[in-house]
């Protein structure tokens, strides 16, 4: 068990947490939630010790060993990736370390060996003779391949550093784990394994995140931080977020009873619990939504930000044609060939294993880039909202809100509408005065989405839309494209966001793509579309 007694932290006059109160026990999963500059990465660092309180401290039960994912990812640069793994159990590498020093003398005497003999028992007991073995499944099951296991760290690209660091977190069985975004850098097979491994966890976890999917898959609770406090919900993301939607609604209806609005929260868990009966999670140690009471339901106080698409004008039945396009970039070829004809209504989710590719083909559909060869044509009545992986170019710093969105309003609208569409974006009071290079990445895309909303068009084109986001802004995000009328062409590293959203899958490679008329839970999950990946990618 890991508590927080009493914890309080400040930066300057700014309150981060005030008398923190909270356990995490057992073999139980906790998805730390909050809206960005919550604190979430800064309570999992006070947890780990990194950061101290300012008052009250972090108890661990006694014998207990707390293991949390690195962030720096050079700290290691200059050790084998085995060894970086092993380091994860630290007094097992430091008995690893001192046993092979005392067996390298060459004057052993007979202290060396009563020594050498309390570590070898030492070692026994913590299962060292398995070690190296144990670090190279996890390296493996990570996709880190033997042929890596004794480079050094440096030599490896940035998100196989991630893993490895992965690795080290998650060696020794540690009987508290604490992960800060695990799945960033992973890809889907990766993160499958990763989510398997936690069901099958049977120690404490403790985790942050963004990925909805990831956090519904893998959590039994939810700790959510809000106002400077830490409150915790059984079951995971997506429970929480509905039944406090539920309980907010309930709390607007001053007209219903009491006994109504209890008889809809049990009819609401128990359609919930049925549905989870059918997911992974049920099939592991996580259980626990049986367990779910209904007085945890309570309303959430998050702002969501109210994003809603609508069409100036409804787009006539040509939306966009690609013939035979072709684009390479550094001499690597990204895309081949693409023939695609988008009908009204499709929304399309672009996929590869190089996101240059699906970048580089929304670059060329708004004019960014050439492509080497090919064609596309939209239909007369198109007009597009476009909203770039990397929005830095849309942002001098010279304007405040007001202005810089002003630039993109219809001729003749006043500033009070335009106020109101940065107000939905959460830009309030003096926000809008704000100058847009002390801006954060999240407020930066949020200013994006008011720009798509005030020009009204038919058509979408979303590039990694997640990205810094956080998940109210994401939820709101996800809601609005899937209640958008017209056409939308996305790329998203967001699991739920493409499941939900998508109705149509496009799969770029180097020799060619697939198109499928289906969702991405369908997509991944075909055998014959699995074959035909593989073979377009051998």
């Amino acid at each position: 068990m890991i508590s927080a007694n009493n914890v309080s932290l400040s930066f300057g006059k700014q309150k981060l947490f005030e008398d923190v109160n909270v356990k995490f026990f057992g073999a139980n999963c906790y998805g730390v939630i909050g809206a960005n500059g919550a604190g979430k990465s800064t309570f999992l660092k006070i947890l780990s010790g990194d950061i101290e309180p300012n008052t009250g401290h972090i108890e661990i039960e006694p014998g207990k060993r707390l293991a949390m994912l690195k962030q720096n990812h050079h700290e290691y640069d200059e050790t084998t990736v085995i060894h970086t793994v092993l380091q994860g159990h630290q007094q097992l590498f430091k008995v690893m370390i001192e046993k092979d020093e005392i067996y390298a003398k060459a004057d052993f005497s007979d202290a060396d060996g009563m020594r050498a003999a309390e570590l070898e028992e030492e070692f026994a007991e913590m299962d060292g003779w398995n070690a190296e073995s144990d670090a190279a499944a996890l390296l493996s099951g990570l996709g880190i391949t033997e042929s890596k296991h004794e480079q050094l760290v440096k030599d490896l690209s940035g998100s196989e550093k991630v893993r490895v660091l992965l690795a080290q977190a998650i060696f020794g069985n540690p009987d508290i784990l604490v992960l800060d975004e695990p799945t960033n850098d992973l890809d889907l097979h990766t993160i499958s394994w990763l989510e398997d491994f936690l069901l099958d966890f049977k120690n404490t976890v403790i985790v942050v995140s963004h990925d909805r999917h990831f956090l519904d898959t893998v959590c039994t609770h939810i700790a959510d931080i809000d106002f400077g406090k830490v409150q915790q919900f059984t079951g995971n993301y997506t429970f929480w977020y509905e039944s406090s939607q539920l309980a907010l609604r309930q709390q607007s209806n001053q007209n219903k009873k009491a006994e109504a609005r209890k008889k809809e929260l049990q009819e609401f868990v128990a359609r919930f619990s049925a549905n989870a009966s059918k997911s992974k999670q049920a099939t592991s140690r996580k259980k626990l939504i049986e367990k779910i009471n209904i007085d945890d339901i309570k309303p959430s106080t998050r702002r969501y930000p109210g994003i809603i698409f609508q069409q100036n004008r409804e787009a006539g039945n040509d939306i966009l044609k690609i013939e035979g396009l072709h684009f390479s970039s550094d001499e690597e070829k990204l895309i081949s060939d693409l023939n695609v004809t988008i009908e009204k209504g499709d929304k399309v989710a672009f996929i590869s294993r190089n996101s240059q590719a699906t970048t580089s083909l929304f670059q060329i559909l708004v004019g960014e880039k050439k492509a080497a060869a090919g064609s596309f044509t939209y239909g007369q009545t198109i007009t597009t909202g476009y909203l770039p992986s990397n929005n830095d170019g849309y942002f001098d710093g010279k304007k405040d809100l007001l202005d810089w969105l002003s630039d993109y309003s219809p001729e003749g609208m006043d500033d009070t509408d335009i106020r109101g569409f940065l107000g939905k974006m959460l830009f309030t009071g003096d926000d809008i005065k704000k100058k847009s290079n002390v801006l954060s990445g999240g407020e930066k895309v949020r200013c994006m989405l008011s720009r798509i909303m005030i020009i009204g068009a038919n058509l979408l084109i979303i590039d990694e839309p997640t990205n810094h986001l956080d998940l109210e802004s994401i939820q709101a995000f996800n809601n609005a494209l899937i209640n958008f009328p017209g056409t939308v062409l996305f790329s998203s590293h967001d699991h739920t966001f493409t499941q939900t959203v998508a109705t149509r899958i496009v799969e770029l490679s180097p020799s060619g793509c697939i198109d499928k008329m289906m969702q991405y839970d369908d997509y991944i999950s075909s055998e014959k579309v699995t074959a035909q990946v593989e073979a377009l990618y051998a």
